[in-house]
């Protein structure tokens, strides 16, 4: 298991006064400029490498109808869906509540044509009536990748190696990944003769390992002392091998239980063979939340956050709840979890927002764009401003306009003194630069001719692309 000291963690940046947060529903979340350009960094990184691997982003639709969506999800998920009414159909919608079922759907119509094996992935959010406390949202922000079409546990492998890899292309070093298999511990209950009610209920109480729970349900019903031991030590099995060589005892010789085991040490060891040994955690309760999992599941943990960075696992039956059966196997990452978990440079509270603020009386207004497109051609970001005033006041005025947008410099077209062909450069104005010793520093003006400045911004390009 790794485990790390704490991080420091960033600001919130959507942090809200509670007179704010009753203006903002409940679990839901603004998310300004700063932490929004962390959170799509963290979204492109993922993205990026899914992209890698061969998976094709795909775009999923925010609204499902409800009937047609329900044969996928259980009916606990149902009942935190957000639900109204069409009122061109007058069929029942519902905001998406996750999105592997969503990807199913769109695999078993057949829209994503019939050639195996399928790799798709999405940047979404999936909503969810969540009660209010720490941890959980009800809109969470989830990037994910699905694999179709590959039954063995090499398509195992590659789901877990390229959620590895996503985490380590985010800077996470320190994390834990939970392995076990939903059918260890359903094989248990199912042949421990509790009846179906008390079934499902003891693999919900399993899920969240909630142990007194479970406890409660086995003493409720009539079943074996033996059965109920085993059922009782499974969600406490975590570890590294020796957890597979007490899970085969408890199997008892039951071609049933011990199948999984199997499969589980299979990718156990390819994994740890990838070098990967330190990151994996072998748990026997591992369930997930989702009952269309019936293979390999997993999550994954990272120190200083309270809840799981993600998850996902096998559904070999989910895609044949919309049409035929397909392996299938994939994950979901929380990507506001994420961004709790990741260490962001302390440079990126310093970066200046804006690089380039170009000003110019408002007789310069088509000069003043015209430059200023250039500019952006050279990927540079640029705010446009026309200032008022006397010429007198124009280069106080562009100079205070500028440092209020956070710039790095300013130029002034038609700046007093300077000819129609070069321009007022004022640079080091914004940002870290703003203020030495609690003073504002003293502007210092050079003239720059307007090709020399769209030259630099052409080079830079190139210098870019060339990378």
């Amino acid at each position: 298991m790794v485990t790390a000291p704490p991080k420091p963690r960033p600001t919130p940046a959507h942090a809200l006064s509670s007179r704010e947060r009753s203006l903002v529903p409940v679990g839901m979340a603004t998310i300004l400029p700063r932490a929004a350009k962390q959170v799509r960094r963290l979204e492109a990184q993922l993205l990026e490498q899914v992209s890698n691997w061969g998976y094709d982003e795909i775009i999923l639709p925010t609204f499902e109808y409800l009937d047609v969506l329900a044969p996928g999800l259980e009916a606990e998920l149902l009942e935190t869906c957000y639900q109204f009414i069409d009122r061109t159909t007058g069929r029942t919608l519902l905001l998406r509540p996750d999105a592997t079922a969503q990807v199913a759907r769109t695999i078993g119509m057949g829209l994503t044509g019939d050639a195996l094996p399928q790799r798709l992935s999405y940047r979404t959010s999936v909503f969810r009536y969540e009660p209010e406390h720490a941890g959980r949202g009800r809109e969470i922000f989830q990037v994910g990748a699905e694999l179709v079409g590959v039954a063995d546990v090499s398509g195992d492998y590659e789901i877990i190696s390229l959620l590895i890899e996503c985490l380590q292309a985010i800077g996470l070093r320190s994390f834990t990944i939970a392995l076990g298999h939903v059918g260890f511990i359903k094989g248990l209950l199912m042949r421990s003769g509790l009846s179906p009610q008390g079934q499902k209920r003891a693999e919900q109480a399993a899920a969240r390992k909630d142990l007194p729970r479970l406890e409660e349900l086995l003493a409720g019903e009539r079943i074996a002392k033996s059965a109920a031991k085993a059922i009782r030590e499974a969600p406490e099995l975590t570890g590294q091998e020796e957890v597979l060589e007490r899970g085969r005892v408890l199997a008892a010789g039951d071609p049933a239980l011990l199948a999984p085991l199997d499969r589980l040490s299979q990718l156990y060891h390819l994994l740890c063979a990838a070098g990967h040994r330190d990151a994996l955690l072998l748990d026997l309760g591992e369930f997930r939340g989702f009952d269309y999992y019936d293979g390999v599941v997993f999550d994954v943990f990272a120190s200083g956050v309270g809840a799981e960075l993600g998850g996902g696992g096998r559904y070999d039956h989910l895609i044949g709840r919309f049409g035929r059966n397909l392996p299938s196997t994939g994950f979901a990452l929380d990507v506001d979890h994420l961004f709790r978990a990741v260490e962001w440079p302390q440079a990126d509270a310093e970066e200046p927002r804006i690089e380039y603020v170009v000003a110019g009386p408002r007789r310069a207004a088509r000069a003043v764009s015209d430059l200023a497109n250039k500019l952006r051609h050279g990927r540079r970001r640029v705010v446009q401003l026309l200032i008022k005033g006397t010429e007198q006041t124009l280069v106080s005025n562009a100079l205070a306009a500028a440092q209020a947008q956070g710039a790095n410099a300013l130029i002034i077209v038609e700046a007093p003194g300077v000819d129609g062909d070069h321009v007022a450069l004022f640079e080091k104005i914004g940002g870290q630069h703003a203020r030495r010793n609690g003073r504002p520093p003293r502007p210092v003006m050079k003239k720059m001719s307007r090709a020399s400045l769209v030259a630099s911004g052409r080079s830079r390009r190139r210098q870019g692309a060339s990378k």
